[in-house]
């Protein structure tokens, strides 16, 4: 099993230590989608699931889900977090293993879930609904020193529910002159390009594993697409993810680096608990 570049003490150690300023912010890919965002001191983390629990649901099923890489930290060391999301109800992004722990070890965190799955949210935590707060395309949250626009995702469809709200959500993180675009779990829809675009986003946060019917599991962007869409939109820089976790969906990063090298996207890819800073935009520019 593959071991995280900075693991449990290291990891917190990096994350208490990194730079800190007001023009800079830092990110470190805690696998799958999972990220954890550190501006002026305030903490987000966007997908995280930082538990075994599906391998232990599948264990003895047709379709094991194996983890690849180990955990690069557990949720309740994380004592520190304003803010967590969930761009879709899948147990790899919305996880009650993770979640549940950093509930009690964070009081006062603000829960960001798709308006339409608030109610099976609340079910899946044994919680009252009004707990979290509710995104949909077009919204803007200011949410824990940072603002949340929800962004439609297509996973993989544009689903929504009988009021036409999202199931599935990306989200372009605003702080302070900085915007990530993390796009959750999605494929290519028609018009997305033209949605994101005007929003300038300095960070582009796409899945890469790619859409296999049979893998019996919802697709995603692969990587010639990630690093296209990255272009497309004008992100500054492009960081893949959604690999590298479960053994039956996953991919080489190969074809997205062969991509933006191709068509001369700025790209970074990490290792699992790696960080990565903004101020290397300036290294760029």
């Amino acid at each position: 099993m593959k071991k995280p570049v900075l693991q449990n003490d290291a990891f917190l150690a990096d994350v208490k230590d990194a730079p800190a300023d007001r023009r800079h912010f830092n990110l470190w890919w805690l696998g799958q989608s999972g990220f954890l965002i550190q501006s002026q001191k305030r903490h987000a983390l966007i997908d995280p699931y930082l538990s075994d629990s599906l391998t232990k649901k599948y264990e003895k099923t047709d379709k094991p889900h194996v983890r690849m890489t180990e955990r690069v930290v557990a949720p309740g060391r994380l004592d520190f977090i304003d803010v967590a999301t969930s761009s879709h109800n899948h147990t790899d992004h919305f996880d009650p293993d993770t979640l549940n722990p950093l509930r009690a070890k964070n009081p006062r965190l603000q829960i960001i879930v798709p308006e339409a799955n608030r109610a099976v949210s609340a079910e899946r935590l044994g919680v009252d609904p009004d707990i979290f707060i509710g995104l949909d395309s077009r919204h803007t949250k200011p949410v824990g020193g940072f603002r949340f626009l929800g962004v439609p995702a297509a996973h993989n469809d544009l689903a929504t529910n009988e009021c036409d709200e999202n199931l599935y959500l990306g989200s372009i993180i605003e702080m302070g002159m900085h915007r990530i675009y993390h796009a959750g779990d999605t494929l290519l829809w028609d018009g997305m390009v033209d949605y994101v675009r005007p929003f300038n986003v300095d960070v582009a946060i796409f899945p890469i594993n790619g859409n296999q019917p049979e893998r019996r599991v919802a697709g995603n962007l692969n990587g010639k697409e990630a690093a296209q869409l990255a272009k497309d939109i004008g992100a500054k820089i492009v960081i893949p993810c959604h690999y590298d976790m479960f053994e039956f969906n996953t991919v080489e990063p190969d074809e997205f680096i062969a991509a933006c090298e191709e068509i001369d996207q700025p790209f970074k890819v990490l290792q699992n608990g790696e960080r990565w800073s903004s101020s290397e935009l300036e290294r760029q520019d």
